[in-house]
């Protein structure tokens, strides 16, 4: 079978789309025809080596972890997936299994192929609900329980003034709808270019990234792209008694955050508990949640997706049909 395939720790434009052996399923696993697949920043970021002594890849290694498709093949012990049944969902590669749900872990063999296989027995995969196509629903998993998660432990108040930094990438096109749909006040980090979408999105204002142009007297902020080193300044934005939500990793330190007058909280929900891909589905198909895809990709093009995704600023998602 074709997937984009790594061969060694390098930067992206080291990518190759070539042909792998097929994984079968073993007990508990499903083999998934691949429809559609999403870049994400752990494809790009586990081939770069820089984890590599935490989690040392495998070559080759298929990347891929958010994907839509069609389930071809189950293993022993499945009885919640059949062979035709369309699904959707996350699923990390398999040398990320400590970073995984400790109960319930979402490994698969990369989704960025024409098939993969998955464990069964997760919250983070479920069936594609009919009205969402397949390049939607790929573009959703890892962005949906991701702005899930921040909604749930950020319960927003009517009026409460949000800023989103980061607001044109995957998590945050999906969260703004949702933050606009609580009553809070936007305010969102874009260009000139993003602006209609972001606006079209809930958006109330938007601004620059430069720092110095962050509002103050902010109720809520969402880091969705600062590193820690780099959150003065929007710690500065808060009120006193604000909060501050990061999905950035790793965690900021209380040095770097620089109040001891904020909430802060590292945000990340490896069970699904404020939702999983049965949740990101009903929000999916009732248009609470929307998938944003600025640009499509042939499995042929897999490989320059990646490039794309670092070196290129992007709007919402890239997807990959196979």
């Amino acid at each position: 079978m074709k997937a984009v395939v790594v061969n060694g720790y390098g930067p992206p434009e080291e990518f190759v789309v070539a042909d792998v052996p097929m994984p079968r399923p073993g007990p508990g696993q499903m083999q998934v025809r691949i429809a559609a697949a999403a870049i994400n920043p752990t494809d790009i970021a586990l081939p770069s080596g820089v984890y590599h002594e935490q989690a040392p890849l495998a070559f080759p290694h298929v990347p891929g972890n958010d994907f839509a498709g069609t389930v071809t093949e189950v293993g022993p012990g499945v009885t919640a997936f059949q062979v035709g049944d369309e699904i959707f969902g996350q699923a990390v590669p398999r040398v990320l299994r400590a970073m995984a749900s400790p109960t319930r872990p979402s490994l698969s063999t990369g989704s960025l192929a024409e098939y993969a296989v998955f464990e069964a027995d997760t919250p983070m995969i479920a069936h594609r609900p009919p009205s969402v196509p397949p390049e939607e629903a790929a573009a959703l998993p890892t962005v949906g329980l991701t702005a899930l998660a921040l909604m749930g432990v950020a319960p927003l108040k009517p009026d409460e003034t949000v800023l989103v930094v980061g607001a044109s990438g995957g998590v945050g096109t999906a969260v703004i709808p949702l933050i606009a749909a609580a009553g809070a006040r936007v305010i969102a980090t874009g260009t000139a270019a993003d602006a209609d979408i972001l606006r079209d999105l809930g958006a109330h204002e938007i601004i620059g990234y430069d720092e110095a142009g962050y509002p103050s007297g902010v109720d809520v902020a969402f880091n969705l792209t600062l590193p820690g080193d780099r959150l003065t300044g929007l710690t500065r934005a808060l009120r006193s008694g604000g909060r501050l939500f990061t999905i950035v990793y790793p965690p900021p330190s209380q040095e770097q955050i620089g109040r001891d007058d904020v909430e802060s909280r590292f945000v990340l929900d490896l069970d699904g508990t404020y939702g999983g891909m049965r949740e990101v589905g009903e929000f999916a198909a009732d248009g609470r949640l929307r998938a944003v895809i600025s640009r499509r990709y042939t499995l042929d093009q897999g490989a320059q997706a990646c490039v794309d995704f670092v070196r290129e600023h992007t709007r919402g998602k890239l997807v990959v049909s196979m």
